[in-house]
């Protein structure tokens, strides 16, 4: 036990001696940003006319002692608010004996008046303080906050604490999620929630988390989409759904990928892709507009334009214009796409096709250049099992995904809703996965029959919420926007 803890330990115990346990009793009835907004502009005179009585509650994170007075800095969660008490407003005893003995990170509650000081500061004149909870350790730095990254997600109520601006995203997160569910309700559509637990992974090609079911002795998979299940909804008669939730995916931990995501999927019956490419872009455009009042934002030292349609290029068509040294000829030929791809140092496995590694170069020389917002279409059908094939073009499908600022925000499709195309593109995934990485992954033939029930003309739509609120909140990592991250390993 560190030495300071000790000391705030025994001070804790002497409280408790003298009856403190924790009270439970004191109403606050303002906060400090209301009381800026409210009588920050009032004079010291009128504010003496006007005799505000204020009862707030918050952690001191500031204090200096001046003999029979003493300032502190009281915070809540909206900001911060000084505090004034002098040793005749309180009585000597409660003064020396009680309040002198408060530590920083302590929770008070405060009774008294606004008043400002000879500096015109607004402040609260002490009539009665209660020590609500107390610290028993210390707190970071408040001018440098925590300066350990790894720490200040491993232990983010200190980072909140420490730095009023991670409050500020968090709060931002909230609103945008908020103008989401507003904006879908508004377009008639109806949020359903599907589960969480699976009997198999799918809706996805990524790595799922096992756990086990011991009342029915089952392994079953924490989701890694909720696609299937949706679409199981739309052949049920829904026309407009969608759910906001969470993903879980066994794979990268980085600046842009958590194990743990929140995503956003929406179906609409009777639509293709090229209508949710439209919807995709006014939805956008709305919640910047109502996040900024304008449709140009800042993102590192970028200007994202929102308020112009959206650009448009088919995956041809973006490596092309990013990669000058490569002809159309070139992507259709596969010994010499398989030889542009060994120079750009990517690993090609001996059973890809002209689509796989067409998709994968897109990956690696395109996606970091799509700055301005840009659908990118016509994606090949060996990379997108659950997309309707093109009518000229059997190799594309009917599929569109969004970047901003060199992220993918979002995938959509015209969904595939012919079940025996479905069956086949199924077992030929499983068939390709088992040779890759002898791993098997399932067929879901619960799905298929569903399928042919029939799923009428649909588009599908999915958006990650983490990096869209990463770029609308102008942070550089994904880590930035979630409040507990996953991390690689436990801190010392």
């Amino acid at each position: 036990m560190s030495k300071e803890k000790k000391i705030r330990k025994e001070k804790l115990i002497e409280m408790k001696k003298n009856g403190f346990s924790y009270p439970n009793n004191f109403k606050k009835n303002i906060n400090s940003i209301k009381i800026h907004k409210t009588y920050g502009k009032k004079t010291s005179h009128e504010l003496k006319q006007m005799n505000v009585q204020v009862a707030i509650a918050g952690r001191m994170v500031k204090k200096r002692i001046m003999g029979k007075a003493a300032f502190f800095i009281l915070q809540d969660i909206e900001g911060q608010i000084q505090v004034y008490i002098q040793e005749k407003s309180v009585t000597s005893k409660f003064y020396h004996e009680h309040f002198k003995k408060f530590d920083i990170g302590d929770i008070l509650g405060v009774d008294g008046y606004l008043f400002k000081t000879q500096t015109q500061e607004l402040s609260i004149y002490t009539k009665n303080i209660t020590i609500l909870t107390k610290s028993l350790k210390s707190f970071p730095d408040k001018f440098h906050g925590l300066l350990n990254q790894e720490k200040r997600y491993r232990k983010r109520y200190l980072d909140l604490i420490s730095n009023s601006q991670i409050y500020n995203i968090f709060k931002n997160r909230s609103n945008i999620i908020q103008l989401i569910r507003t904006f879908m309700l508004e377009k008639k559509f109806l949020e359903v929630e599907t589960p969480m637990l699976h009997n198999i992974p799918g809706g996805a090609s990524a790595r799922p988390f096992k756990t086990h079911h011991n009342e029915i002795n089952k392994t079953m998979y924490l989701r890694i989409a909720p696609e299937l299940y949706l679409k199981k909804l739309i052949i049920g008669g829904f026309e407009r759904i969608f759910e906001l939730n969470r993903n879980f995916r066994n794979e990268g931990v980085s600046t842009k990928h958590n194990p743990e995501f929140t995503m956003m999927e929406a179906y609409i019956a009777y639509s293709d892709y090229r209508y949710m490419m439209n919807f995709t872009e006014k939805l956008l455009q709305k919640i910047v507009s109502d996040l900024f009042n304008t449709n140009i934002i800042k993102y590192k030292e970028y200007y994202i334009n929102f308020n112009t349609p959206f650009s448009k290029l088919t995956m041809k068509e973006a490596i092309l214009k990013f990669n000058p040294n490569i002809s159309l000829s070139d992507l259709k030929n596969l010994k010499k796409i398989k030889k542009i791809a060994n120079n750009i140092n990517i690993e090609i496995k001996e059973t890809w096709s002209i689509g796989q590694i067409e998709n994968e170069i897109f990956e690696k020389t395109v996606e970091k250049n799509l700055i301005q917002p840009t659908f990118i279409t016509e994606y090949p059908v060996e990379v997108s099992p659950l997309a309707r094939r093109n009518n000229v073009n059997p190799q594309i499908t009917d599929r569109f995904e969004l970047f901003i600022a060199g992220y993918e925000i979002g995938n959509g499709f015209s969904e595939l809703n012919d079940p025996e195309d479905q069956k086949n593109r199924f077992l030929n995934q499983i068939k390709m996965k088992e040779k890759e990485e002898n791993e098997s992954i399932f067929y879901d033939a619960d799905y298929i029959e569903a399928l042919q029930y029939g799923l009428p003309p649909t588009s599908g739509l999915g958006i990650g919420i983490d990096r869209l609120i990463m770029i609308l909140t102008n942070q550089k990592s994904i880590r930035e926007v979630i409040l507990f991250p996953a991390l690689r390993s436990s801190l010392k």
